[in-house]
């Protein structure tokens, strides 16, 4: 087996190749310890130091690091897990209900979806998703407010990634804003954990960077003078 690898737009992820298919449908990511629990593969993964993220697609794996982490350190055991994981033809998950757990089928049109929701599903589904899955990530349909606010989670290569908000904005939004008149914009939903997560490295950044802040406040005060 060669596996291969490409590149994603940020630069903390990474997508592995191993020619053979991962996810039969949907996708699934694990950003903690807890949640990889259901895939032998992403436990095994989520053990290499540095790795914070796994996140299966069709026919590939993205493995996410941390900034301080060299991928010419963790690539090689990488490269092994994944080797020996597909080679032996062990299960992805270890139930079948672990499995509907880590990647839910957002996109699939129910009876109960109205025809404005249906079409943006299909539209995620058809032309959105094959494209962001491209690039190591994907999305994740997450509702359609009375605004007409189109939700989102990204996911993947996509989290986290300085693109994220081109993606959704001149990317995704156009494209939907362009098909569906019902559609006025997409916003990226964040989980409770990671909002938490967010909210505490921003706290972090000020403490290690007072400076900056201080800078930044006099700048918007000269600004507005």
């Amino acid at each position: 087996m060669f596996i291969q690898t490409e590149s994603t737009p940020n630069d903390d992820s990474l997508k592995f190749i191993p020619g053979v298919p991962v996810m039969e449908s949907g996708s699934a990511e694990f950003l903690d310890t807890r949640s990889a629990l259901r895939s032998p593969l992403a436990i095994r993964l989520m053990g290499i130091e540095g790795v914070t993220a796994v996140f299966y697609g069709p026919d590939f794996v993205t493995v996410s690091k941390d900034s301080e982490t060299s991928w010419s350190v963790i690539k090689p055991e990488i490269y092994s897990i994944l080797m020996e994981s597909f080679s032996s033809g062990q299960p992805l998950f270890r139930s079948e209900e672990d499995r509907e757990a880590a990647g839910p089928q957002d996109t699939q049109i129910l009876d109960t979806d109205s025809e404005t929701v249906a079409m943006i599903k299909e539209l995620l589904d058809t032309r959105v998703r094959p494209a962001i899955q491209e690039d190591g990530g994907d999305i994740e349909y997450r509702g359609f407010t009375d605004e007409g606010v189109v939700e989102l989670k990204l996911k993947g290569s996509c989290r986290g990634c300085d693109s994220s908000t081109v993606t959704l904005k001149s990317g995704i939004e156009r494209m939907l804003m362009h098909y569906i008149p019902e559609v006025k914009g997409v916003e990226q939903v964040l989980d409770t954990e990671e909002a938490i997560a967010l909210d505490e490295f921003e706290k972090l950044e000020k403490r290690l960077h007072p400076n900056e802040q201080k800078q930044d406040s006099g700048m918007a005060q000269y600004m507005s003078v």
